[in-house]
């Protein structure tokens, strides 16, 4: 198993020197989001500063961009990196597709497939030279002259992780991904009888082995040196969990072990705007499931004993800062 960090950045002031700080400590792959600033400029900026850890994005909206705007930021970021990337993929939620990006919603299992297999059919035509020619319902693709072709660079594979709380992306990225990234909001027990079939389901149709997809996972820790701490991160995860479990995108998980009404409660909350009464809905029994406890020297260990044989990569959902007890985690990970 691979101990990762993950960056989310309210400003990109610092990036270089947190990037060369997550490399000096050790981590397999530092990751960037989608939030607040474009992931492939975090990215950019990572990659300078550092020369052997893995650089990601989790995620990176594939439908706020053409599979060819796409194609060119991965490209441009591989080659600036020299082969570390991993292009992780997102569908966002319909609200935020509507109405942040004022966008059409769209089937998003056959668009996200469509996505990928543009992608890397424009890549065979810059690497390979192979004809551009994607039909697909949601894509046409066919045309790239020379003049706007970046050309070969030295590591044109790129791995393509697709973000998945459901079955379905569950399915998809067993089938035409690389990896496959897990959502905070989730339990041992869903990904045992969740995930872990409908991974299976999607490797079998595209006849390949489990050690031929990684999946990684961010994880909500409550990690401190002191209980007062680590009840601290607890509270703020209760907010952070009410948040997502009012969104209907992530009810499997809920349905799963009997929060409906949970969920029913936060969403309708939500809905009024009635953010700071959200927190309270979330019962102790689900915070207990989602949540991992321990110090920064044994969160590690922790880590390996909880997830061993069911994900290859582990990050907590926590931005990274470069300070020193990130060290004591790898550390402890590493022992």
């Amino acid at each position: 198993m691979k101990i990762d960090a993950e960056v989310m950045a309210d400003s990109l002031d610092g990036i270089g020197t947190t990037a060369r700080s997550a490399e000096q400590y050790g981590f397999d792959c530092l990751w960037f989001n989608e939030t607040k600033h474009d992931p492939f400029v975090q990215l950019a900026l990572a990659s300078s500063g550092t020369k052997s850890i893995s650089l990601g994005t989790s995620i990176a909206l594939a439908f706020t961009r053409s599979p060819t705007t796409l194609a060119y930021s991965a490209w441009d970021v591989q080659g600036l990196s020299q082969g570390r990337l991993i292009l992780g993929l997102g569908s966002q939620v319909r609200g935020h597709i509507e109405r942040r990006f004022g966008l059409r919603w769209e089937s998003p299992l056959p668009k996200m497939r469509e996505v990928i297999l543009a992608m890397k059919a424009v890549w065979a035509n810059w690497q390979e030279g192979k004809a551009l020619d994607f039909q697909g319902r949601f894509f046409k693709i066919n045309l790239m002259s020379p003049f706007f072709s970046p050309g070969r660079i030295e590591h044109p594979r790129i791995p393509i992780y697709i973000a998945g709380v459901n079955r379905g992306m569950f399915r998809l990225a067993g089938e035409v991904g690389d990896g496959l990234h897990l959502h905070p909001l989730h339990t041992l027990r869903y990904l045992e009888q969740v995930m872990v079939p409908a991974l299976e389901g999607g490797l079998a149709k595209s006849r390949r082995k489990r050690n031929e997809v990684e999946v990684t996972a961010s994880v909500f820790a409550a990690v401190g040196d002191t209980r007062g701490e680590v009840e601290a991160y607890k509270q703020a995860y209760r907010e952070q969990i009410a948040f997502y479990a009012s969104t209907k995108a992530y009810r499997k998980v809920a349905e799963l072990h009997g929060w409906e009404g949970v969920c029913d409660r936060l969403h309708d909350l939500s809905v009024r705007g009635e953010w700071e009464r959200l927190a309270g809905e979330v019962p102790d029994e689900m915070l207990q499931e989602v949540v991992v406890e321990g110090t920064w020297d044994g969160i590690g260990a922790e880590l390996k004993r909880r997830y061993g044989g069911l994900v290859d990569r582990v990050r907590l959902y926590r931005s990274f800062d470069g300070s020193q007890v990130w060290g004591r985690l790898v550390d402890g990970f590493r022992a």
